[in-house]
C-alpha cells in the first residue's frame, strides 16, 4: 500500500507546472491589473495550499467526513474565486465588447455560464 501512495506522490510532483501550460480554450487575453492579479493568485494558492492539506489528510488515513469536509471548503473557495473573476469578466471585457458594438460577447458569456453549471 505505501508504494503504492509514493508513487502517486511522485507522479503528482511531476506533473507540468501551470506556468508551463499554454492559454488553453479561445486564445483572448486580458491585462489585470497588479491588485486584481495579486488577489486572485493569492486565493489560488490558498486552494492549492488546501489541495495539498487533503493530500495530506489521505496519505495519513484521515476519517473520511473530515476529508469530505476539507473537499468542500475547496469547492466553495473555488466557486468565491469564480464569482470574483465572473464579475470582473462581466464589468470589464463584457462591458467593452458591447459599447464597441460586439454582441457575440453575449452569447460568449451564456456559453460560459453553461459550461459552469454543468
Amino acid at each position: 500500500m505505501d508504494t503504492i501512495r509514493n508513487e502517486i506522490t511522485e507522479n503528482m510532483q511531476t506533473t507540468e507546472p501551470a506556468e508551463e501550460m499554454e492559454s488553453c480554450c479561445s486564445g483572448k487575453n486580458k491585462k489585470r491589473t497588479d491588485k486584481e492579479f495579486k488577489d486572485l493568485m493569492n486565493r489560488l494558492k490558498r486552494i492549492e495550499g488546501q489541495v495539498r492539506g487533503i493530500q495530506g489528510m489521505l496519505e495519513r488515513d484521515a476519517y473520511c467526513p473530515d476529508i469530505l469536509v476539507q473537499v468542500a471548503a475547496v469547492n466553495a473557495a473555488l466557486n468565491s474565486f469564480n464569482k470574483v473573476l465572473l464579475t470582473d469578466h462581466l464589468k470589464t471585457c463584457v462591458v467593452e465588447n458591447i459599447r464597441q458594438g460586439n454582441d457575440e460577447v453575449v452569447d460568449e458569456l451564456v456559453q460560459t455560464l453553461k459550461k459552469m453549471m454543468k
